[in-house]
């Protein structure tokens, strides 16, 4: 059987009517409403030949736009000569094929094209795993209204979005228990690679873990590049990351941090999408710390915040330990954003991942945040104790050191550690004595922090 699922977007240069039926109390307008759909048809590589946008209660019940709407948007399609129709909401199997039998055009929802760019972004076996799931899943009950395109387009030989994705003309039951036996196999699949990486995580438990996480496009593989010096894929377009990557952030007077970057998240992400990617996200999950990072520079920010806290309670993430971090304020002309934002969410840090503004203060209270306070300690051991040598080394700031004159030959170390590590020193022939703590982080009051022009 020729499964349902896209290898690569096949959208490219396809013209295009943007559609959209929104709530009045969603706060867009008709300027606004359809940004973040262009945004995923431009990393689609879609051309825009014409938009329409509807606000109403609910959604028809048949076409999802009203019956005179519909009426204008075939006017809009012949006018316009445009080749699929893509609609901003995630459409039932049954509006979809009432929409293309009324306009005689490929139909496309919002899932099917976040489908389609995972599809093409996808890198690693896993990656490619968990997207093939998302697109069966969400193929299955469409696939009577694929044969329709197939047997209107003369079997797909065409290509493009909402065209030839079908089965083929097989009986519709011996399809779908064939593409439910192949859920079957990619769930199990997956449940052998998030039980791979549970473990993979659980053995880390020494190392403070940090995960970014936010909205996508918000600037996090930017960051991570930044702090880390890892090279990772850092583009100006949606979904660039698809896959988690975990790189050492070496945090001065703290010491090493297992830093991963994570999967974007974005309105309305298909709920079969975000299932899929569970596996994915298990570093979040299991981190000590997540850094919420904000593109504050987006007009609707806001809204991306609260997005992102919905998807993480979805997903059953713990939203208490995250800091809210304000990047891309560089490109700001107007501090009053930056201060809005700041009396929204008083807990935040503003950065620049691309300019290196405020890094050093986010590292500061990264590291007060995973440490509970830093601690000054007094150890004495033997000066042959290389193995703690080294884990001061790796975990702490040494500040200073004297070797005492007698007979053991010992060592007087002064240095600065995580409060939370104390306990877990090696204690092999050595004392250890809490001096001081390290003092809080200075407040952010002052808005030159950071630099906005």
């Amino acid at each position: 059987m020729g499964d349902p699922k896209r290898e690569e977007l096949t959208v490219a240069s396809q013209k295009a009517i943007l559609v959209g039926v929104f709530h009045p109390d969603e706060g867009f307008t008709r300027e606004n409403a359809l940004d973040e759909l262009k945004g995923l048809v431009k990393t689609a590589g879609v051309q825009v030949v014409g938009e329409m946008v509807q606000f109403r209660e609910t959604p028809h019940p048949s076409v999802c736009i009203g019956r005179g709407k519909l009426e204008e948007l075939k006017l809009l399609v012949e006018a316009k000569d445009a080749e699929v129709v893509i609609f901003d909401n995630n459409l039932t199997p049954s509006q979809g094929r009432a929409l293309e039998q009324s306009l005689e055009k490929p139909i496309v929802d919002r899932s099917e094209v976040i489908l389609d760019i995972f599809a093409t972004h996808a890198q690693t076996h896993e990656a490619m795993l968990q997207v093939e799931l998302a697109q069966l899943m969400y193929f299955r009950t469409r696939l009577k209204r694929m044969w329709t395109h197939l047997e209107r387009l003369g079997g797909g030989g065409t290509g493009g979005l909402g065209a030839g994705r079908g089965p083929g003309e097989k009986q519709l039951e011996t399809d779908r228990r064939l593409v439910d036996k192949r859920i079957s196999e990619l769930k199990q699949k997956l449940k052998d690679v998030e039980s791979r990486r549970q473990r993979t995580v659980s053995l880390r438990r020494e190392q403070p873990t940090v995960s970014l996480i936010g909205y996508t496009n918000a600037g996090k593989s930017t960051l991570m590049r930044t702090i880390t010096g890892a090279d990772v894929l850092v583009a100006d377009k949606l979904f660039a990351t698809l896959d988690t990557r975990t790189r050492r952030w070496q945090i001065p007077g703290f010491g090493d941090v297992l830093l991963s970057d994570t999967v974007g998240f974005v309105r309305n992400l298909p709920h079969h999408l975000v299932a899929s990617f569970r596996s994915t996200l298990e570093e979040a999950r299991h981190a000590d710390l997540l850094l919420h990072i904000v593109d504050a520079s987006n007009p609707e920010a806001e809204r991306q915040i609260h997005t992102v806290y919905q998807v993480l309670q979805e997903i059953g993430i713990d939203c208490t330990n995250v800091l809210l971090v304000l990047n891309k304020v560089d490109r700001i002309e107007d501090q009053s954003v930056v201060d809005v934002l700041r009396r929204h969410y008083p807990d935040t840090v503003t950065i620049s991942a691309a300019t290196g503004a405020g890094i050093d203060r986010l590292s500061a209270i990264v590291a007060d945040r995973l440490s509970g306070g830093m601690q000054t300690v007094e150890i004495e051991t033997g000066s042959g104790n290389g193995k703690l040598f080294a884990w001061l080394s790796k975990h702490g700031e040494e500040l200073s050191r004297t070797y005492l004159e007698d007979a053991s030959s010992r060592v007087r170390i002064v240095s600065r550690i995580p409060g939370q590590f104390v306990r877990a020193m090696p204690s092999d022939d050595l004392s250890v004595k809490v001096l001081d703590p390290l003092p809080e982080p200075e407040s952010e009051a002052e808005p030159e922090t950071v630099s906005v022009n």
